[in-house]
């Protein structure tokens, strides 16, 4: 039997910096961090908790998403920077299922503007016969050499809707921006909100507020629109949907 030894305290002292000094992590050790998830990255941004963030979203955006819907949504959201409480962005139903991000004029100018390499955009407008005809837009890149340029035409883009019929140059002009910021930052995975809808259903499909609405089954009435050329019409529709949707501030009864 070995002998009850006493250990003196300096001994004591240099075996606890000892187990200190094994537990403290390296220099070039890497720490594992927690990852937030998407939901709470989010509910930071807005300085509120992520479970009330959640009952937000379903009570005033998204009432019909899934879970794995509203994922998908809230990492595009995150990406891009966008804020789906001021129209930056909000959901519609895929054509194939599930949901579409759809970005708003206001949701690519702000990515746009965020942009670390943005230099400055610059419109061109030309009319023929007093009537729009197309908009080439000028984005300006800190690290590129030459612009990047597209041009978009009336004629390839007019809808039947009010804020085209009322403003037709401004609507074009959004159009040329949507496409060369497009081009210029690679933005991917979204479309603006009249991408969102098949050219057999014109419809305004930015909401009073956004919301998330439940798949129509368009009834299509093709008719000429008079501010087109006349060998070339683009037809129009008029949808009338075959199931009830969400109205806003109401519920369906």
């Amino acid at each position: 039997m070995l002998p009850n030894h006493r250990l003196n305290p300096p001994l004591l002292v240099a075996m606890a910096h000892s187990e200190a000094d094994q537990r403290r992590p390296m220099k070039n050790e890497l720490i594992p961090q927690q990852k937030q998830s998407a939901l709470a990255v989010m509910a930071s941004k807005f300085h509120v908790e992520p479970a009330k963030l959640l009952e937000t979203l379903r009570a005033t955006l998204m009432p019909k998403a899934t879970n794995e819907e509203m994922l998908s949504f809230v990492v595009v959201a995150n990406q891009y920077g966008l804020n789906p409480f001021t129209r930056e962005i909000y959901a519609f139903p895929a054509r194939n299922g599930g949901i579409q991000p759809v970005v708003s004029v206001d949701g690519w100018i702000r990515m746009m503007n965020n942009h670390a390499s943005f230099d400055g955009i610059r419109f061109s407008t030309e009319d023929k016969d007093g009537k729009p005809f197309s908009v080439t837009a000028t984005i300006h890149l800190k690290d590129r050499t030459h612009p990047v340029e597209v041009t978009e035409f009336f004629s390839e883009c007019y809808r039947a809707t009010e804020p085209w019929k009322v403003n037709p140059r401004r609507m074009l002009r959004h159009k040329a921006l949507i496409q060369c910021a497009r081009v210029a930052f690679g933005f991917s995975g979204i479309v603006d909100d009249e991408e969102a809808v098949p050219p057999q259903a014109q419809v305004n499909v930015t909401p009073s507020r956004p919301i998330f609405r439940s798949k129509l089954q368009p009834k299509v009435e093709v008719q000429p629109h008079e501010f087109l050329p006349e060998n070339n019409p683009v037809p129009t529709a008029t949808v009338q949907p075959t199931e009830p949707t969400l109205n806003e501030g109401k519920s369906n009864e």
